[in-house]
């Protein structure tokens, strides 16, 4: 809640301006700033219809029952002090409640407390015979069918405090300081699988031949809800001086992620079934063993970083910025205090160090009336100090001897740009600019071994072109379109076979038909179209149109992995302004992504999200004592799964089925002036939510674990809200 009081404060600095040289026309509006209107509104709410539904996530409006509608808007200026009390609070009777004081002296002090809340409700409809859910030591039982357990409901719930002061020393110098302390408890839906045929010990208990992953048969997979209690904490603490020519402020950042669970680790009871259905051939204590081992849940860790940020004025027309700022970060929790066991001998925990430092530089200028130049540089060093200890790599069929240990991944990013805007004859505007990029990654060290893929790349470099035309065609119509084209290049692939020391060879030595060579690091050609136009046929109407399209190109030494994505959104906006009183207001746009990837196992994946939006809306005053408002939209994302083979032959059936989602809201307010410091307002709201999806089920079967636990995420959701408030003006 700080961001709007600054806003509020800027608003009023702005204001006392306008009425020094305007007293007549903004007497008004500067009265109603300075000695704004504080109120209280309390209402009520009921929620009908499906209880575990999307809207319902994080709203604090589940179904059933009523709910505590309660904001304060309290603002109160002392005019002899010139000190502000201001107390405002949203939503102070549900589960995502804010609520923020501030006490402010302008030009001198500042004391602020926010309080925060939010609550996660799962809308899936998860079914279980699991003991002690959401805890570390959950207890798998297994059912004898889908459907005989208990419903389990998983919420996450967050909670915030943040304390801040401001004290101006003198009119150059300021000093600022905040400390932030956010709490997590509950648990989500989280779990854990297991390929068989990876591994030779697990091949006959999963019911798989030696060497064969046989369909149906393969896999193992348990739900376990994460247990999640953490607490973060932010400190901050900024010292600045702004003169004449020169502004610089100092800083500390310091941010410790403290987590109460190290680890997950469950028990499983009875047997277990594969994803057909049947039961597992002999579900025996190695595959228990591999599915019971803990799992490392997020560890604590900690940053410090100190910063110096400013500009320099040189002349009124050049404008010099700067930053300097280095980070330190470890991640040191204990092994054993965690509950995990099997790390290298003498290790108590990891060790982890990051040492970042940042340097920027950024420079303005405005040599003639009609250009204007920018231009910056940033250079970011990551030095990665975690110690080299010998982790266990399982799965591997053959692995020199002591190639064992982790990586370090250190990198060294240097971005710079270039821009130049000129206004141009006949009301035309261009801006060109230059941007460039280069990242240098450590190679891995030669004692650990990179697997799944076919090379990485030390050095990446980019080189990107921008221009942007802008032309205001009439005082009704005016316009622009942009063009941006970048291509990234690199050095030579490196070589991750184990033992070679990860060598630069060629694209030619390196090529593999079936490669996987990680995207980040392959060759990429952008290019990217935008174009946007402001008309106003008429006084009262206004229209907004957009068109974006863009497309990338990859290529690497390999026939296989991502070969291109594209993008394409068109959009209009519409004002109308029917009368004084009326106001209609409509939009519609659409958006659509294309992947194209070609798997290493032979088949050629099309992927598509087309998502349309649609909106109209009317507000107005119906009398003098009434104002009315209505508001429809829907919403249409849909996403498409085509496959096919590389050969031409079909694929299950030519790819998946698509995912849908479809969202028709309406939304109903009306306020009533009771008297002139009270009025009432209702607010209706209907969403009808559509699903045709199969991530937690398929045509009414729903998502099945081994141990028979099901997850379904309801396909028709129907949710209708009611609220009336009564408003109070205080003076």
């Amino acid at each position: 809640m700080n961001q709007p009081n600054f806003t509020f404060v800027q608003k009023i600095l702005a204001l006392s301006l306008l009425a020094a040289f305007a007293p007549v026309h903004a007497s008004d509006e500067v009265d109603a700033l300075v000695k704004p209107d504080s109120s209280i509104s309390v209402g009520v709410a009921a929620v009908g219809g499906d209880n575990r539904s999307l809207v319902g996530q994080y709203s604090g409006l589940r179904s059933g029952g009523s709910h505590l509608l309660l904001d304060i808007d309290y603002i109160k200026r002392d005019d002899e002090s010139g000190t502000w009390k201001i107390l405002q609070g949203r939503d102070l009777g549900l589960d995502n409640r804010e609520l923020n004081a501030s006490y402010i002296k302008q030009g001198d002090w500042k004391l602020s407390a926010e309080f925060n809340e939010i609550t996660r409700h799962d809308p899936r409809t998860i079914n279980t015979g699991m003991l002690n859910p959401g805890t570390t030591t959950p207890g798998v039982t297994s059912l004898a069918a889908p459907g005989k357990g208990y419903d389990l409901n998983l919420d996450l719930q967050r909670k915030g405090i943040t304390l801040s002061t401001e004290k101006w020393f003198t009119p150059n110098l300021q000093f600022e300081a905040s400390f932030k302390n956010e709490d997590k408890d509950g648990a989500r839906l989280s779990g854990r699988g297991i390929a068989c045929g990876a591994f030779a010990a697990l091949r006959n208990t999963c019911g798989a031949a030696a060497g064969t992953l046989l369909p149906n048969t393969n896999t193992a997979m348990l739900m376990l809800p994460e247990p999640t209690n953490t607490s973060t904490k932010q400190f901050e603490a900024k010292l600045n001086y702004s003169g004449e020519k020169l502004m610089v402020s100092g800083g500390y950042y310091g941010s410790f992620f403290t987590n109460s669970n190290g680890s997950l680790s469950p028990t499983i009871n009875g047997n277990l079934w594969n994803s057909n259905g049947s039961l597992f051939a002999a579900p025996d204590a190695t595959l228990k063993g591999f599915l019971q081992q803990p799992m490392a849940l997020p560890p604590d860790n900690q940053a410090h970083q100190f910063s110096l940020t400013g500009s320099y004025a040189y002349t009124p027309t050049t404008r010099a910025n700067f930053k300097l700022a280095y980070t330190h970060a470890t991640q040191d929790r204990d092994y054993t205090a965690s509950g995990l066991a099997g790390a290298p001998a003498g290790l108590a925990n990891l060790g982890g160090e990051v040492n970042s430092t940042l340097a920027q530089l950024g420079l303005s200028a405005k040599p003639m009336a009609k250009l204007s130049l920018l231009a910056n540089l940033r250079y970011e060093d990551k030095e990665d100090k975690t110690p080299l200890a010998m982790y266990n790599l399982t799965g591997l069929a053959t692995i020199p001897a002591n190639f064992y240990t982790n990586t370090q991944f250190s990198s060294k990013k240097v971005t710079g740009k270039v821009e130049a805007n000129y206004q141009l004859p006949n009301e035309f505007r261009a801006v060109i600019g230059i941007d460039y990029q280069s990242v240098k990654r450590d190679r891995p060290v030669n004692t650990t071994v990179i697997d799944g893929l076919s090379a990485l790349r030390e050095d990446t470099r980019e080189l990107g072109y921008r221009a942007e035309l802008r032309h205001t065609f009439s005082e009704t119509l005016n316009g622009g379109m942009s063009l941006v084209s970048a291509k990234r290049e690199g050095s030579n692939w490196l070589s991750v076979l184990p033992g070679a020391g990860f060598p630069s060879v060629s694209d030619a030595a390196i090529y593999n038909r079936y490669g996987a060579f990680p995207m980040t690091l392959e060759d990429r050609n952008r290019d990217k179209l935008k174009a946007s136009a402001n008309w106003s046929p008429i006084e009262a109407v206004s229209l907004q149109f957009m068109l974006e399209d863009g497309k990338d190109t990859y290529t690497a030494p390999t026939e296989k992995g991502l070969r291109d994505t594209g993008m394409r959104s068109y959009g209009v906006d519409a004002a109308w302004k029917l009368s004084d009183a009326w106001k209609l207001t409509g939009y519609w746009t659409q958006g659509r992504q294309m992947l194209h990837i070609d798997h290493s196992t032979g088949y050629l994946a099309e992927l598509e999200n087309l998502n349309t939006a649609v909106g109209l809306g009317v507000v107005g005053k119906y009398s003098a004592k009434l104002d009315v408002g209505a508001d429809l939209s829907y919403l249409n994302d849909n996403n498409r799964y085509q496959q096919s083979m590389s050969n031409g032959a079909a694929l299950f059936g030519g790819g998946l089925p698509d995912v849908k989602y479809r969202l028709t809201s309406l939304k109903l307010f009306g306020k009533y002036a009771l008297e002139k410091d009270a009025d009432i307002r209702i607010d209706l709201v209907h969403q009808r939510a559509k699903l045709d999806e199969w991530t937690w089920g398929y045509n009414g079967i729903p998502f099945v674990y081994s141990d028979n636990s099901s997850v379904t995420l309801q396909p028709n959701q129907n949710v209708t809200y009611l609220g009336a408030s009564y408003i109070y003006k205080l003076k």
